[in-house]
């Protein structure tokens, strides 16, 4: 999402983070693989692990999930319902996926697992983004 962001020319008004919902690789870079899948593409993929914390809630507009499981454990830190109109996997916004897709943890396979999912979260982030563009006036 964020180099859609900044090919759009809107990374002065668009703000894109990454946190999981647990703290594990907390610190560290993005996996090689996943690095790897972007490189290839021409996308840069940086930054470093953190865990959501619950004033994400409020700071931002959207809260994206990968899988179920992880909106699911994201539902339970909302700290008002209202709250949880923010909460959406992120496949729900490409319109060639089924209803309820997750995207695949590519964490134990090999470098296609990266590819496929880069594929999927573009896919997702390009009609996400134009959502973004219309209900911000962008």
């Amino acid at each position: 999402m964020r180099h859609l962001v900044q090919a759009a020319n809107l990374a002065h008004v668009v703000t894109v983070d990454s946190a999981g919902t647990a703290g594990y690789h907390t610190g560290e870079s993005p996996d090689r693989r996943a690095r790897a899948a972007g490189a290839r593409r021409g996308i840069e993929i940086a930054g470093s692990a953190r865990q959501f914390q619950s004033a994400d809630w409020k700071r931002f507009d959207y809260i994206l999930a990968m899988d179920r499981s992880n909106r699911d454990d994201l539902a339970a830190t909302a700290p008002a319902s209202e709250l949880l109109n923010k909460l959406h996997l992120l496949r729900s916004f490409d319109p060639a996926s089924p209803a309820g897709a997750d995207v695949p943890d590519p964490y134990y396979g090999g470098e296609d697992g990266f590819d496929l999912v880069l594929d999927l979260c573009l896919a997702a982030c390009r009609p996400l983004l134009e959502r973004v563009r219309r209900e911000h006036g962008l």
